[in-house]
């Protein structure tokens, strides 16, 4: 004759048995089709399921984390920010505006192109971007490689395309794109066939930093050279591979005077074109 268990009676409201239950049934603890609370109960006795605090992570590990949800959306890794966002969900340390602002990214999730795209670009594999812009316009662009690149606080799609129709970049980046995505309200994506570039079309571009920003200058990844002129002591060359002469341009016109572009010809023409056009506006005079 077998040994009957010893009963226990728990006294929990219906919210409490329910939490148990979702317990029970997420780690398999049934009886029948139906989540089994003293299966549970027996499990933890056993040590086969183990009780750990829920409340014990340090303010600067919450703010770490939520830190990355932002920067992994950034970079388009959108399914490995959901699941960051659902873990600091789970912790009883969350502050309520932090919850809701965790509650609100997970609400407003990126719409299904942007999806797709991030998952063509995880896999190398290209494919044709469609929408229409602010005009009308309906634009078509076939990508051969791409990648999430924030400027300027906002996201962009820098990438090759087949298409050059319309693209004011120099000659040598004609081929590279930089697409707002926040102006993109609904596309059409689909995978086509071919290959997938290595990188987006690169120039290489030196330019000389004079004063305090050439003591100041931070190297950044693309700098393939970052010296001081041996016959200048206090000017810095700095040779660096630029994808996009627009953001490139940005970026050195507000150090001028102190940062001169020496090469290649045609971007310093087109800043010259530039600097010609501010005097203008500025009624200074050129002189020769």
């Amino acid at each position: 004759m077998s040994r009957k268990g010893q009963s226990i009676t728990l006294s929990i409201s219906e919210r409490d048995k329910a939490e148990l239950e979702a317990i029970a049934l997420e780690f398999g603890m049934m009886w029948g089709d139906r989540p089994n609370i003293s299966k549970l109960v027996e499990a933890i006795a056993r040590r086969q399921l183990l009780i750990g605090n829920n409340n014990n992570w340090s303010e600067t590990r919450i703010r770490a984390l939520h830190r990355c949800i932002g920067a992994l959306t950034d970079i388009g890794q959108i399914e490995q920010a959901q699941v960051i966002a659902n873990l600091l969900l789970e912790r009883n340390e969350l502050s309520t505006p932090l919850r809701n602002d965790i509650e609100r990214f997970l609400e407003n999730l990126p719409p299904t192109w942007r999806l797709q795209i991030d998952n063509y670009i995880l896999r190398n594999q290209p494919f044709q971007l469609s929408y229409q812009d602010a005009a009308g316009r309906l634009l078509n662009f076939t990508v051969r490689h791409a990648k999430i690149t924030p400027h300027e606080k906002r996201q962009y799609l820098d990438c090759w395309c087949e298409e050059t129709e319309g693209n004011l970049d120099i000659p040598e980046l004609i081929h590279n794109w930089c697409l707002r995505l926040d102006r993109i309200t609904d596309a059409a994506v689909i995978m086509i066939p071919g290959e997938w570039r290595s990188q987006l079309d690169e120039i290489e571009v030196e330019m000389h930093l004079f004063a305090g920003l050439a003591f100041g200058y931070q190297a950044k990844p693309e700098d393939k050279i970052n010296e001081w002129l041996p016959d200048k002591p206090k000017v810095r060359r700095v040779i660096r591979r630029v994808s996009s002469s627009f953001w490139f341009s940005r970026e050195v016109m507000q150090y001028a005077p102190d940062c001169v572009v020496i090469a290649p010809e045609s971007l310093r023409d087109r800043l010259k074109q530039k600097l010609r056009t501010l005097c203008e506006l500025y009624d200074i005079e050129i002189m020769g």
